[in-house]
């Protein structure tokens, strides 16, 4: 039997997962990672950190399967989208990485606005500037740290810089690179066009591959360190919501994913690059050869559930805060939560909003702050929902991943919310399981993704919408747009206070 291990890094831990021919997971591992927060409105944390867990994971995950090393052939990976790190000519880390949660990049934006113009950069990306991407902190590591731009050898992805430390080779692909709001996303190259215009060398772009492109083996170091062959091909992998969607076999039109981790997205699938959403949705190239996503995003979706629980309900596990939902009922007594604790993505493109309880009476018990929190994250995916239902797409089916598909109450809520059809894969790892299907087509066990999904993911079960309550959530979810309009000017007023 071989076997591929798939990488997740992401904004908490790194995740790999051993996958044998027949799709079944063998093995896994999780280390976690620590945030840095400055400031507010800072999200940082250190490659470093990435690199050195990865490794020790992926060590821990060898020895605890107990497969052979030669049996496992090859490793691809999925990562954080949009975070900045920055190398010398040494290949050494010149500061902390920037998140993609990261906020302080506003001025950036508007110049970016300023100097391409709105309209140019749709044109160009198929994305509009918003704080969380990598081409704002670029601009502002620029005008704030100069003389450590000066010493910028390359840029590169998060996941990307985890695999040069494994391979020694410099590299991105097009669905992380998709990102960085520098990319082409139709003719899939840098534009030099932006770089130029924003002062930007193009010098430090990384070269772009394919996501299913073989990059190179392993050092003869990392191998020996963490038990692995150095006969083991490395693939370049993808962005995390492109091996979502492919751990998810979302891989045709006509599907779409909700995913919730510590963000949270709606994903469908694209084939024509002219797709047009005017901004509102983002739109990357696919981890899938030749094809693409549009995507709507919350920002602090699994975040505002497990900031709640650490700041009200510490002692009490995930599970027993979801089964709690039983003493409250559909719209929670009147309770509203809009899950803004880090600004928002989709449909509000607005750094400065924040989240709000509104409804609130002494009646109210903490069963009725759980449905809230939960039902506040589902109303939000429902907003790009929205989006992609006005621009003609019909989403009547979607497979859930992530946190929110660990709980079948929440999947509940989803079907009643969404209006739609909503599916619990048999064994969903999410974009670790991505990640490991690509390594599984590079190493040629099948053709294609599509006939590694047909052997890979399978449906497990399905939750269907109870007309009468998502009638009731239709007219709640009326109610909670209209809290973002009416807090919004509230919040600017409240933002010089919280620094």
């Amino acid at each position: 039997m071989e076997y591929v291990i798939g990488a997740d890094l992401g904004t908490s831990a790194v995740k790999v997962i051993l996958v044998n021919q027949r799709g079944e997971m063998c093995g896994e591992a999780s280390k976690p990672f620590s945030i840095i927060q400055p400031h507010s409105g800072y999200s940082e944390q250190d490659p470093r950190e990435w690199a050195e867990k990865t490794k020790v994971a992926i060590k821990e995950l060898i020895e605890n399967a107990r497969v052979e090393a030669a049996q496992i052939k090859g490793i691809s990976f999925s990562g954080q989208m949009h975070g900045l790190v920055l190398l010398n000519r040494e290949g050494e880390v010149l500061r902390n990485a920037i998140l993609w949660n990261d906020t302080r990049t506003a001025d950036q934006c508007r110049q970016i606005n300023g100097v391409i113009g709105k309209a140019r950069l749709l044109e160009l990306v198929k994305n509009p500037a918003l704080e969380g991407f990598t081409l704002p902190k670029l601009l502002w590591v620029k005008e704030h740290e100069k003389e450590l731009f000066e010493k910028t050898a390359v840029f590169l992805l998060p996941k990307d810089y985890v695999r040069y430390t494994m391979t020694g080779c410099l590299h991105s692909e097009h669905s992380d690179a998709a990102g960085t709001l520098l990319l082409d996303v139709k003719h899939k190259n840098w534009s030099g066009e932006i770089c130029r215009r924003l002062g930007i060398p193009e010098s430090i772009c990384p070269e772009l591959v394919e996501s299913g492109a073989c990059v190179g083996g392993l050092t003869a170091e990392f191998a020996a360190e963490t038990g692995l062959s150095p006969d083991v091909k490395v693939f370049a992998g993808g962005a995390d919501n492109a091996c979502g969607a492919i751990g998810a076999g979302i891989l045709r039109e006509g599907t779409a994913l909700c995913s919730i981790g510590t963000s949270g997205v709606v994903l469908t699938y694209e084939t024509d690059p002219e797709q047009e959403f005017r901004g509102n949705i983002h739109f990357f190239n696919h981890a899938a050869f030749g094809s693409y996503y549009s995507m709507g995003v919350t920002l602090s979706a699994g975040r505002s559930f497990s900031w709640f629980k650490d700041v009200f309900a510490d002692q009490y596990s995930f599970d027993s805060l979801i089964s709690e939902m039983d003493r409250s009922k559909p719209g929670a007594r009147g309770l509203l939560f809009t899950p803004y604790l880090s600004g928002e993505r989709t449909p509000h493109a607005d750094a400065d909003i924040r989240a709000s309880f509104i409804g609130m009476d002494s009646s109210h018990t903490r069963a009725d702050f759980i449905r809230a929190v939960i039902e506040g994250i589902t109303f939000s995916l429902h907003e790009s929902i929205e989006q992609f239902r006005a621009g003609g797409k019909k989403i009547d089916r979607v497979i859930s991943i992530g946190g929110g598909a660990k709980s079948e109450k929440w999947l509940q809520i989803q079907a009643d919310t969404f209006n739609a059809e909503i599916v619990r894969l048999t064994s969903e790892q999410g974009p670790a399981f991505g990640a490991a299907m690509l390594a599984a087509v590079g190493c040629d066990w099948f053709p294609t993704l599509e006939d590694c999904a047909g052997q890979f993911v399978h449906t497990k079960e399905s939750f269907f919408p109870r007309p009468e309550i998502s009638r009731r959530y239709q007219d709640l979810f009326q109610i909670y747009k209209d809290v973002y309009r009416q807090t919004k000017p509230l919040n600017e007023r409240l933002a010089c206070f919280r620094k």
